[in-house]
């Protein structure tokens, strides 16, 4: 069974940021990618608004650059899926693609979220080139222009208040007759000029061409079916963190996001720490993932050295 110092599972912002600070202090990190190497962010085309970057930076470019860095550090990053663990031993103990056994002394969980998508094909061959899931991400590039929302929660009203603020019209496509958002929400969306309800619809189909999405059909719960013009799609109905392995051993809120303790990434389980989307319900942005791995490597350097000073 291959022992490792600092074990990181994750390969995106905050896992790759993890590495880089835990390689620089010695902590020999090993990474291991997960299921999507890179993270959500390489669902996107062009970042435009991670710092260092004026005219924007592609997202796969990002990620490669990050891997590299880690890498030119001494990070071991390697692909496969963690599968089981134990945190209720030390090492902790940690399986791989159903067969690899490791051992860990300190733990660094950065597996992101996935965010709900309808489950279209449509809507699958058009993510990146007009279906999103993330407004502050990709709003930027629809200036001007028409796209829908779907959703009635508080997400996505604020995803519909913030794609007003750029773009000529929004449409939001709500499932029922009402929002399940808060009422400040509701008022703030009812009362924006550009922004128009679509009320008990759902989406039967993302239309487009090779340039990328030109329109939705709906379905109305009456049985009528009509066509709206859109630019883009953006879906606002939800996150699903990758926090399912560690539940048996890590607190978790309501949603499945790991709970950290304060305003560090220490868990309820000394020696394993949380960073990026997978314990971030909130703010879901590249810059935010790759400070909160910064932190988890920090702490992790701090409850290693306090192991062997203990």
């Amino acid at each position: 069974m291959e022992k490792i110092k600092t074990l990181i599972l994750g390969g995106g912002p905050a896992g790759f940021t993890a590495a880089i600070y835990a390689a620089r202090a010695n902590l020999s990190p090993v990474l291991y990618e997960g299921l999507q190497p890179g993270g959500q962010l390489t669902t996107t085309t062009v970042v435009e608004n991670f710092p260092g970057f004026p005219e924007g930076v592609d997202a796969n470019t990002l990620m490669d650059n990050m891997r590299a860095q880690a890498r030119h550090f001494g990070a071991d990053i390697r692909q496969g899926v963690a599968t089981a663990v134990d945190l209720g031993v030390r090492p902790f103990r940690i399986t791989i693609d159903n067969e690899t056994q490791l051992e860990a002394d300190a733990l660094i969980i950065a597996t992101g979220a996935q965010a709900r998508y309808l489950g279209l094909p449509s809507e699958e061959k058009f993510k990146g080139s007009g279906v999103s899931a993330c407004a502050t991400c990709d709003g930027f590039f629809y200036r001007k222009r028409t796209v829908a929302v779907v959703g009635g929660g508080d997400t996505a009203c604020e995803e519909a208040l913030y794609l007003a603020s750029l773009a000529k019209k929004v449409y939001m496509i709500v499932r029922r007759d009402v929002f399940r958002a808060s009422r400040i929400m509701q008022e703030k969306v009812l009362s924006a000029p550009n922004i128009e309800v679509l009320w008990n619809c759902n989406t039967q189909e993302v239309l487009g061409d090779a340039m990328g999405v030109t329109g939705a059909r709906l379905l109305r719960k009456d049985g009528t079916v009509f066509d709206i013009a859109i630019d883009g799609f953006f879906l606002a109905i939800g996150h699903t963190p990758s926090s399912a392995l560690f539940k048996p051993w890590l607190k978790l809120d309501e949603n499945g996001y790991i709970l950290t303790e304060g305003k560090s990434a220490e868990t309820c389980v000394p020696g394993v720490f949380a960073a990026g989307d997978v314990q971030d319900p909130r703010y879901r942005q590249a810059v935010t993932a790759a400070a909160s791995g910064c932190m988890a490597a920090r702490d992790a350097e701090k409850y290693l050295l306090e192991q062997v000073n203990a």
